[in-house]
């Protein structure tokens, strides 16, 4: 390598142009802060070229052909309802390349410097960068760590080999599983378990007894329903006991929830794994930087660290790896060095996975609420009884309201349905406003529109909704 021998000066570096990262440069530079972003890889980082973007290209997907028999029920299409992966990958290639393009061009418009390249702490104020040859060094006022995380293997799992695949791996497949088996229960394996079903691949999942499914236990009871009419065979695992592979597919076997022995062979085993920060190549260790015992970067509301000129954001971070927290936290971080106040709230951090229909948990669910000691009014609302439901064809899921029968304070609502990804934007404000029976009340509501089925759900909290017979589940006695 060839070493710059003159430091070069910059005002903020953010090391990692992912969703956070040139989230945070953007915001910056709106804020008058002069910007350079160093990404080894490429911009949009594991979100949008192996991630977020690539698994929701295969949910849409497949959840258009999911709808094969709706529209032929409205006269279109026909029985015909081949899918060719091949024609999917190069969608997915052009709508990533699309979107990176489009991020590189924001960032251009921003008068953002983007750096290519691997950055290193040489000290508190110094970074290097090595591309290939050449090695730069910069001194800095602020830096923004956002570099993300690396999926790893479980530590049950003691070998990865060419048929255990992680997700940005199952997402560049030529050609379908013929019997994928998956390993977990977050959103990502959800995800995957309806929308390679609905594609045409089996499926079994094979989940922790003890964890179960992510969501309130009325959308995960409603979930597993639907898996189970998609023959999506669910396993409940309390040990894993081995997992083998051979050249022409992969066997696990496991310990059930009921003391007994299960073997599942299948074509290909996937794991959405253990994620670990990005760190240890940027040698901050040695600057004795304070890390938690997982090692994630320990920072204050502003995002900063223990070293005053360096933040930390995203999943180097404690708290969900997720993208919409690294977003949050790059924008806030970028307030605080222009000097403006910032503040960062994961209470009300939604829940959410885009299955065939997708589903959506903002705020306590209904055990967490009797585990509160909460006294707690609780009512549901199938979409079956919701007029649009029924136009579009998308009956499935309800919409669960839980509320404080004293204050009649919103205190969660969850839903399984068409529409619940979108609608959980307005979930999540009426929960951050503290609001009560009344503020959803009301409002008026379109028609015919899913958003009708809220108002159903919450006026069943006092026996009024109109399209519903269900009687609401009252609680005036603390636990």
């Amino acid at each position: 390598m060839v070493v710059g021998e003159i430091s070069q000066e910059r005002n903020l570096i953010i090391i990692g142009g992912g969703p956070g990262g040139y989230s945070a440069a953007i915001r910056a530079a709106q804020l008058g802060l002069s910007v350079t972003i160093i990404e080894q890889a490429q911009m949009g980082g594991v979100c949008l070229n192996e991630g977020c973007i690539p698994s929701k290209i295969f949910t849409h997907a497949a959840t258009k052909r999911s709808e094969n028999a709706h529209l032929q029920d409205l006269g279109i299409g026909n029985a015909d309802n081949l899918f060719d992966i091949k024609k999917l990958s190069n969608y997915m290639s052009k709508v990533i390349h699309q979107l990176r393009t489009g991020v590189e061009s924001l960032c251009k418009s921003n008068k953002i410097e983007i750096i290519n390249g691997k950055a290193t702490f040489l000290a508190i104020d110094k970074i290097g960068v090595e591309n290939g040859h050449q090695f730069d060094i910069f001194e800095f006022e602020q830096v923004i760590i956002a570099t993300g995380s690396s999926t790893i293997l479980p530590p049950t799992i003691k070998e990865k080999g060419e048929r255990i695949l992680f997700p940005h791996e199952l997402y560049k497949l030529d050609q379908l599983p013929d019997h994928i088996i998956i390993r977990g229960q977050d959103y990502i394996d959800l995800e995957v378990a309806s929308s390679f079903a609905a594609l045409g691949t089996q499926v079994s999942m094979v989940v922790d007894y003890e964890a179960g499914f992510p969501f309130d236990e009325t959308i995960n009871k409603e979930l597993s329903r639907l898996f189970k009419k998609r023959k999506i065979k669910v396993y409940k695992e309390m040990e894993l006991i081995s997992v083998n592979e051979t050249k022409d597919g992969i066997t696990i076997s496991f310990l059930t929830d009921k003391n007994v022995e299960e073997t599942i062979s299948g074509s290909h085993l996937f794991v959405s794994g253990t994620r670990k920060p990005n760190l240890d190549s940027l040698g901050i260790k040695r600057f004795g930087i304070a890390q938690t015992d997982e090692g994630f970067i320990k920072i204050d509301g502003n995002m900063q660290s223990s070293i005053p000129s360096i933040y930390a954001i995203g999943d180097v971070t404690e708290g969900p790896m997720l993208a919409v927290k690294a977003i949050k936290q790059g924008k806030a971080a970028a307030a605080s060095i222009a000097g403006e106040q910032s503040e960062v709230d994961l209470t009300f951090m939604p829940v959410v996975a885009h299955t065939i229909p997708p589903a959506v948990s903002v705020g306590l669910t209904e055990q967490s609420a009797r585990n509160y000691g909460l006294a707690i009014r609780v009512s549901q609302f199938a979409l079956g009884a919701n007029g649009y439901a029924t136009i579009t064809g998308k009956k499935d899921g309800l919409i669960k309201v839980i509320s404080d029968s004293t204050t009649e304070i919103i205190h969660g609502i969850h839903m399984i349905g068409e529409g619940a990804i979108e609608m959980s934007g307005s979930f999540i404000q009426l929960l951050e406003m503290a609001a009560k029976e009344e503020d959803i009340k009301f409002p008026h509501y379109a028609h015919p529109a899913f958003n009708e089925a809220l108002l159903e759900a919450v006026e069943g909290l006092i026996g009024q909704s109109i399209h519903s017979t269900t009687v609401n589940k009252a609680d005036y006695i603390k636990i």
